[in-house]
């Protein structure tokens, strides 16, 4: 399923975030805007699959290594910004 042109997380997730910046901008034509918001969705499902795989082996890791979820205040901090 994963798109070969699409090397790593890092480098989809930078390509989307200039994407969507090209895109806010409002200055392409409606062939050129959604080319790019089909390339769009396509980064944005490689990137969605690798944060589920990491989810995974984290669980995986946890499990074996009898480690503990991070806090739940943690999970609150991305809520107040």
């Amino acid at each position: 399923m994963s798109e070969p042109s699409i090397k790593d997380f890092e480098t989809a997730l930078a390509e989307l975030d200039a994407l969507v910046k090209k895109l806010e901008e409002g200055e392409l034509s409606l062939e050129q805007s959604l080319a790019l918001y089909e390339r769009g969705v396509q980064l944005s499902r490689f990137c969605h699959a690798r944060l589920e795989e990491a989810e995974r082996r984290i669980e995986v890791l946890t499990e074996r290594g009898d480690l503990k979820a991070a806090p739940s205040s943690l999970a609150g901090d991305d809520q107040d910004r």
